[in-house]
């Protein structure tokens, strides 16, 4: 008796089926991945501007009311590939990082908040959302 070999169809569309479960959840899982990846590069920019605030507030005892108060670039020029503006002059003690150019669809245009508080002469920064949904949120903000 001559036995072909191979695979029947059955066997292949199951192995077809698994694979197409596995993309359904990595896909998404990947993609928040990415975006919350993007929003870290915003925080990564702010470390400089923070030790600007410090030392602003460390020698007249509030928080700078602008950028240019603090000895800083203007909002649009502190930027990076994720990041279209860093603003410190919104409110007081707030650092405002604003999300576009090659960002996501998802935070595009939104908005991630730094906000110090003082602590006995040191500074202590906290995350907000900001307009951006928690879901995306680094953990360090959580």
């Amino acid at each position: 008796m001559n036995r072909k070999k191979g695979f029947t169809l059955i066997e292949l569309m199951i192995v077809v089926a698994i694979i197409g479960i596995l993309a359904a959840i990595a896909i998404p899982s990947y993609l928040n991945y990415t975006i919350r990846s993007q929003i870290s590069e915003g925080l990564d920019l702010t470390h400089r501007i923070k030790t600007a605030m410090a030392e602003f507030h460390g020698n007249r005892g509030h928080f700078p009311s602008s950028n240019a108060s603090a000895g800083l670039a203007s909002p649009a020029s502190i930027r990076g590939s994720y990041v279209s503006s860093v603003d410190v002059g919104s409110q007081p003690g707030v650092v405002t990082i604003t999300y576009g150019h090659l960002a996501n669809g998802s935070i595009s245009g939104k908005t991630l908040l730094l906000s110090a508080m003082t602590h006995e002469g040191s500074i202590d920064w906290t995350c907000k959302a900001g307009t951006i949904e928690a879901r995306f949120l680094p953990t360090s903000c959580r």
